[in-house]
């Protein structure tokens, strides 16, 4: 244990290394992407300028952003492969895992494509199969989905932007426009959140040279947790079991006493409003309709009774609590809410691995050894 440092437990407020994608600052509700607000870049710019901006480092020009889309229109489209084995990794197993089929399916991809390791290439074919990654994964989750429903999976269309095809392939029906706008801006404010479980995850397998396939690969294996990307349809479920309004403080004072954790409330990182929830609860807010009304009671509800019951807690709606809302007004399926979160964490992901590639350093921590003392001084020769 010569030369370790003691940390706290889970890595909390280490500094890890350096990154300019950007940063959350949670003691003041803000976070970045690069110079921008993130919250700024949802409310003015569309998915694929802000896509170009954690790739360049920079927002694009207009012919710029032009040029990207008619990259990713083909990227999205399936091996033949890949597309021949979908149906046995839908169907597989008694209930529907969309992250573990989209894993199953990714690392197939990354055979078909031949996706090398990253030590071995340069930042240009790096870059390429990140992109590829990126533009394929919404196309095999709404694949699996309308597969486990028996539904044939529909192909991306190049006419649609990447939010659009995203509800087009999982719905089957050309969205609104407005419905379009309000999953974009959602998809724009979940692309990275600062050193988070799965991005620290894919940053670690990416410092051993492996391929972009498998840091993501392992990157949704951490996002799966419930702790971590699996809520949105959980604090959704909460809006079920209480109902109505009069019965919002009865169910959180009966969750607090079971000592359940309330989920959609409370987060790792921010001890003021989250900035995410804020801009969903005004799209929620903008759509409309009585579950968006409902929702609204239920946190002003929920966050008054939990300073009367935890005085000196700050909890407030984290983003998986209107991201729920949003979805389901946007005509999306319970079971798709995490993976449509996933559509554009991969992004952030992808732009996590490409930087970490840069670096070229394996990460390689210690751990202090708590189990019986060695019975020799030696190991065995």
């Amino acid at each position: 244990m010569t030369g370790t440092i003691d940390v706290p437990p889970g890595l909390r407020n280490v500094v890890v290394t350096n990154t300019e994608l950007g940063d959350v600052r949670g003691s003041e509700g803000f976070y970045h992407y690069r110079q921008y607000s993130a919250i700024e870049l949802a409310r003015s710019k569309t998915l694929e300028e802000v896509w170009f901006l954690l790739l360049e480092g920079r927002l694009p020009e207009p012919a710029e952003t032009a040029r990207l889309r008619d990259e990713l229109a083909p990227l999205r489209e399936l091996p033949a492969e890949l597309a021949a084995l979908l149906p046995a990794i839908a169907t597989t197993g008694e209930r529907f895992d969309a992250l573990a089929g989209l894993r199953t399916a990714l690392s197939m991809f990354g055979m078909a494509r031949g996706v090398p390791p990253m030590l071995d290439t340069d930042e240009a074919r790096r870059k390429a199969n990140t992109l590829a990654i990126c533009a394929v994964t919404p196309t095999i989750l709404a694949a699996l989905y309308r597969l486990r429903r028996g539904l044939a999976p529909l192909r991306p269309r190049p006419d649609l932007s990447a939010a659009a095809n995203w509800l087009y392939l999982v719905t089957g029906t050309e969205p609104a426009p407005a419905q379009v706008r309000a999953i974009e801006q959602y998809l724009i404010a979940t692309i990275d959140h600062g050193f988070n479980a799965s991005t620290f995850t894919a940053r670690v397998v990416a410092s051993t040279g492996s391929d972009p396939v498998s840091a993501v690969s392992a990157a949704i294996g951490a996002f799966a947790g419930p702790l971590h990307g699996g809520a949105p349809d959980r604090a959704l479920a909460s809006l079920d079991e209480i109902g109505t309004a009069d019965r919002i403080r009865p169910w959180v004072r009966a969750r607090v006493a079971a000592g359940d954790r309330i989920m959609g409330f409370g987060h790792a990182v921010y001890r003021t409003e989250d900035p995410r929830s804020a801009l969903l609860r005004e799209i929620a807010l903008t759509l409309g309709g009585e579950l968006a009304e409902f929702a609204t009671a239920v946190e002003r509800g929920v966050v008054e009774a939990l300073a009367e019951l935890k005085p000196g807690r700050e909890l407030y709606a984290n983003v998986e609590f209107y991201a729920g809302v949003v979805m389901s007004q946007c005509g999306l399926p319970r079971e798709m809410f995490t993976p449509t979160f996933a559509t554009s964490r991969v992004i952030g992901w992808c732009a996590n691995v490409l930087e970490q590639a840069r670096d070229g350093k394996i990460i390689r921590p210690a751990a202090r050894y708590t189990g019986p003392a060695p019975t020799v001084e030696h190991a065995p020769s």
